[in-house]
């Protein structure tokens, strides 16, 4: 496609993310400003479940979409359109109020940062969200609701993380407390899930999740993304880290490159390993390789919003995926409640919103500009070249 269809295409898959992202944003976000999520909300999750993830659903929905939707939220004008500045300035405000009422202790959707262990995951999506938008989302929020962010956060610390990539959650949560300006945030837990993953590098870009690999997403849904907000954000702060850094870029380029060759010519994917119900989630990864400019040489920023935009109407447009009020339902291509392990619930599936990333890239930026282009499955699947893939060490 060339020439002015060309440039509409491309203007409609932006406008088919923006789409989605409201479609995702708006049953959480919109109840949560009004302080009512509790009350609409519902909590879909394994059977006999109910009562123990009604503890952690809500902090989930929030931590996770705003992880994924903040870059967009920080990027003004980003989109050179009056229409879509307009929309992000509302959410930008609807997100605000959604942290202060998940934060506010006399709120009543007052969120569980404290009871149990799930708290440090979703914690940790949120000071995400804060790293990847501090301006929208940390500088304009009134110095009570920022302390009460803090609060928050440190709440955390009386759990234990598990020895996987849940070390990452906390080391998180302390270097937004290094950039809230909080004297007491805590270098050892940054460096002892830095120097652990380190340990646990398995090769060819990809780590363990803890000692063992596993065959799943969570180099995608976690590790990649974390530790190179993570090393991104302590730039300065220790020379073993700063060392680290453009190794840790590297192995995500890598597996960036894996990530694009697992997207089928249809958007599709292998449905390998725990917690497909995230969905497009799955692609994190790579979606944030794309945002920061840091994809593999070999594939074109255009490829990759192709590939990403076919995962996404794969895994969010299938029937089945929303209820009728808005809400997504557990499982991959639609609802597919059998995929949805313990830990499972409404809150969860939130992860989603991960793969949007690329929104905060301006609608100049080649990402979007850029002629539609095939992906690496589509080239192949249909008899042309592509260059022969190679292991990393």
């Amino acid at each position: 496609m060339t020439g002015a269809n060309a440039n509409v295409d491309q203007a409609a898959q932006r406008a088919y993310w923006l789409e989605k992202l409201r479609q995702l944003a708006d049953p959480v976000l919109g109840p949560l400003a009004e302080r009512r999520l509790k009350l609409s909300m519902p909590i879909e999750c394994k059977p006999g479940m109910e009562e123990d993830r009604a503890k952690y659903t809500h902090l989930e929905a929030l931590g996770r979409l705003l992880a994924g939707i903040a870059p967009w939220l920080e990027q003004p004008g980003g989109a050179e359109e009056e229409a879509e500045e307009k929309l992000r300035i509302q959410y930008a405000a609807l997100a605000r109020a959604a942290i202060d009422a998940g934060t506010n202790p006399a709120s009543p959707d007052a969120m569980n940062f404290a009871e149990g262990g799930q708290p440090i995951v979703d914690a940790a999506f949120l000071a995400q969200a804060l790293l990847r938008a501090p301006g929208e989302l940390w500088s304009k929020l009134t110095p009570e609701v920022q302390r009460n962010v803090a609060d928050a956060l440190k709440a955390t610390r009386s759990r234990k993380p598990h020895a996987s990539n849940w070390l990452l959650f906390s080391a998180l949560i302390e270097a937004a407390l290094y950039v809230m300006g909080e004297p007491d945030w805590d270098p050892m837990r940054i460096d002892y899930a830095i120097r652990q993953h380190e340990q646990w590098y398995k090769g060819d870009g990809a780590y363990g999740d803890g000692p063992e690999f596993h065959w799943d997403y969570y180099n995608s849904f976690v590790i990649q993304p974390m530790l190179i907000d993570l090393l991104e954000t302590m730039r300065g702060q220790d020379e073993t880290w700063d060392a680290l850094r453009p190794v840790a870029q590297l192995r995500a380029r890598r597996y960036a490159a894996v990530l694009e060759r697992f997207i089928g010519p249809d958007g599709s994917f292998p449905p390998i390993g725990r917690s497909l119900p995230y969905r497009c989630g799955a692609f994190h990864s790579l979606a944030q390789s794309a945002m920061r400019g840091e994809l593999p040489d070999e594939l074109s920023p255009e490829s990759v919003r192709c590939a990403l935009t076919a995962v996404i109407r794969r895994t969010l447009d299938a029937p089945g995926t929303f209820t009728p009020d808005g809400w997504l339902t557990i499982g991959l291509a639609g609802h597919q409640p059998e995929l949805g392990e313990r830990y499972i619930s409404t809150g969860s599936l939130y992860l989603c919103a991960a793969a949007f990333l690329p929104l905060g890239l301006p609608a100049s930026h080649r990402f979007w500009s850029g002629p539609a282009a095939p992906w690496t499955s589509r080239i192949v699947w249909s008899g042309g070249d592509i260059p022969i893939d190679s292991a990393f060490s």
